[in-house]
This record gives structure tokens, C-alpha cells and sequence, in this order.
């Protein structure tokens, strides 16, 4: 059965949220995101003295005729950002697993809708093999948003996945103007790490979001079973296994996992990027407003 999360009262409980980049971050003239420099807005900033070749028009000459010296009205400058969302299309993100595929699908969705709400330029990436394909071009605007949104939801998960070689492959990652989200589940035997490193290098605020589905959270498994890589090639592949699974296999499991995402938020916290792990059982809305608030990317 299909799962959506993609309707009109979905986007319009995000209305009230905006995306809280980094000041630091270059971007381009025409948005909303308020940066480190100064600019053109009408909202005052500072005042610094007159310098040869500065632009008379900012002179206040209020404060030169009490202090017989020249200063310059200094305003905020704003600008508009390119987020780019990476998101793992790979079989183990819902080829079994509708749900988690519907919630990868939603989350990747509200941080657009986020983006092109607060006049940003937005780009999705679906991974496949080692490519980072690029199916909507750029989208500006909620009119050419929408357009995408439908196709967002029947997004087929299926293959496997290279996070290293699809990022660092993209021909087009602009430098210090933007997000960066990449959502996976992160089994990958790919090196996501240099992917975040390249992010990272090129300035870029990073985020990863790991999406799991309740078994794997939890699995519920007992006895003999017969473990499906669903990416593997075929029924002979040395990733399907036969096991016989009790209590101490599950316990291994259980810590090995807590392990790994561990070592992820670990990475991603010497990397100055954000990190959080959901299950898609959990209401999408805890997700988005309380686990992603805490990495100080939404207000």
C-alpha cells in the first residue's frame, strides 16, 4: 500500500518555519537570509568613518555636524541561498519498505518547501549507482516547487547507491552559498564520510538526516531465517544469509547500531556539520520540529 505525507496540510504547517543558516555564508543578492557583511537593506546596522573612495550618498551628516568628522551609515545585507538535498534512492531506503520511503520522500520535501519559502534556490539530487541525477533543474519559486512535488512522491528506490562517488561526482556543487542535506540510511559500503568532507571543503552547511524503518530499529526476527540483501544482484549473492537468530545475535545487533550512529554523529560534529537519526515510525512532525530544531537549522 502507498504512503504519503505530501498534502496541502503538510506545507502549510511548515509555513511558520524558516531555514537559520550560517551569517558566514556568501550567497546571492535578493534573499531573505541575513549575513555577516553589510549591504542595501533599509535596516540600520553600524556607522564607520569615511574612507577615499566611498560612496557620499551614506554619508550621515547629522553626526558630522556634532562631530566634525565623516561617517557612513552602514545596513544589513541579505542574501539568497542554494540548498541542495541529496537523497539515497537506493533499495534499502524502500524497496520493502513503503513507509521509510514515504518519509525519506516528505522530509527531503519539507526542506524545499522551506527553502523556496524563504526565496532560496533549491536543487534535488536523487543517488543512484554512482550518479547524482538532477531530474527537476533549479527551482525557484513555489509555482515550479509544486511541479516537482508529485514526482517527489513516486520516486522509485531501487539498486544500490554510491554517497561518495555520487556526491564528489556533481559537476555543479557551488562553494559557501548553502545548505547541503544528504538523507540516507546510511548502509552504504560507499565512504560517506568523504562526501561530507568534500561538502565541508567547498563551505557548504552540511546536514545528514538518517531515516530507518522500525525493524531496524528494533527487529522483532527469531529462529531460522533467511536475511534478503535488497540490494543484492541476485538470490546467490554472498549478502543473503541463512541465520539462526537469538537473543544474544539481537543484542549484538542492537549495539553494533547504536555503534554506528554514534560514530556518525561523532564525524559529523568534528566536521562542524548537523546530524540526527529517525525512525519512520515516529510522527514526521517530531522529526522536523524537534529532532532537526536542535541542530540549529530551523526556527
Amino acid at each position: 500500500m502507498k504512503v504519503s505525507y505530501l498534502n496541502d496540510d503538510f506545507f502549510s504547517r511548515l509555513e511558520t518555519c524558516a531555514l537559520n543558516l550560517r551569517r558566514d555564508l556568501s550567497g546571492f543578492f535578493g534573499g531573505k537570509h541575513l549575513v555577516s557583511t553589510y549591504g542595501q537593506t533599509v535596516e540600520f546596522a553600524d556607522y564607520r568613518e569615511y574612507m577615499l573612495g566611498d560612496d557620499i550618498r551614506r554619508i550621515d551628516w547629522n553626526l558630522f555636524s556634532r562631530f566634525e568628522k565623516y561617517f557612513l551609515k552602514l545596513f544589513t545585507d541579505e542574501r539568497q541561498m542554494h540548498t541542495q538535498i541529496y537523497l539515497d534512492c537506493s533499495a534499502s531506503m524502500g524497496k520493502t519498505s513503503p513507509q521509510k520511503a514515504a518519509y525519506a520522500a516528505a522530509f527531503a520535501a519539507a526542506i524545499g518547501f522551506l527553502s523556496v519559502h524563504n526565496m532560496d534556490k533549491l536543487t534535488f539530487r536523487l543517488i543512484r549507482e554512482d550518479r547524482a541525477e538532477d531530474p527537476f533543474g533549479l527551482i525557484v519559486g513555489k509555482t515550479a516547487f509544486y511541479r516537482c512535488v508529485k514526482e517527489l512522491d513516486n520516486i522509485e528506490f531501487d539498486e544500490a547507491a554510491d554517497l561518495e562517488k555520487a556526491i564528489v561526482g556533481c559537476p555543479d556543487v557551488s562553494a559557501n552559498n548553502g545548505l547541503s542535506i544528504i538523507i540516507s540510511d546510511f548502509f552504504t559500503e560507499s565512504n560517506w564520510k568523504k562526501a561530507v568532507d568534500f561538502l565541508t571543503y567547498k563551505k557548504r552547511q552540511v546536514i545528514l538526516v538518517q531515516i530507518l524503518a522500525p525493524e531496524e530499529v528494533d527487529p522483532l526476527y527469531s529462529g531460522r531465517v533467511n536475511l534478503i540483501d535488497s540490494e543484492a544482484t541476485d538470490a546467490l549473492d554472498e549478502k543473503n544469509m541463512r541465520l539462526r537468530i537469538n537473543r544474544g545475535m539481537l543484542q549484538a545487533y542492537s549495539e553494533a547500531l547504536k555503534d554506528y550512529i554514534e560514530d556518525l554523529s561523532t564525524f559529523c560534529a568534528s566536521r562542524g556539520a548537523g546530524f540526527i537519526s529517525v525512525s519512520s515510525d515516529k510522527p514526521i512532525e517530531r522529526a522536523l520540529f524537534g529532532e532537526l530544531m536542535k541542530t540549529g537549522i530551523l526556527e
